[in-house]
């Protein structure tokens, strides 16, 4: 069985360790989304906030709207950890593989 991020879950051998593995996941997502939201948008006003809030509550649809905003925070939460959690190939590496592809080109 898979976590959600696509690696092998820690405990599949334990009863509901993988379930258990799944949900972290979620969690590590939602609070990745919610610091990427919280970054990105620290120039609004907190009375602006405050009046988006007391709409939002007022609106008959509340429970969908809260389903959608947690997907959402999720896959922000995914797109963020993608974008500061991957590792750049080493840069020497990548300088050593050119050199040797240029020697094979002069060699053959």
């Amino acid at each position: 069985m898979t976590s959600q991020s696509g690696g092998t879950a820690a405990g599949e051998g334990r009863a509901g360790g993988a379930a258990r593995e799944g949900t972290d996941d979620g969690t590590v997502l939602l609070v990745a989304g919610l610091a990427d939201l919280a970054v990105s948008t620290l120039g609004t006003a907190m009375g602006t906030a405050m009046g988006t809030v007391r709409g939002l509550l007022r609106r008959s649809d509340t429970g969908r709207l809260v389903e959608d905003a947690e997907q959402d925070l999720r896959a922000r939460g995914r797109l963020a950890l993608d974008r500061y959690a991957a590792v750049p190939p080493a840069h020497l590496e990548v300088l050593a593989q050119h050199v040797l592809e240029r020697r094979s080109r002069a060699d053959g």
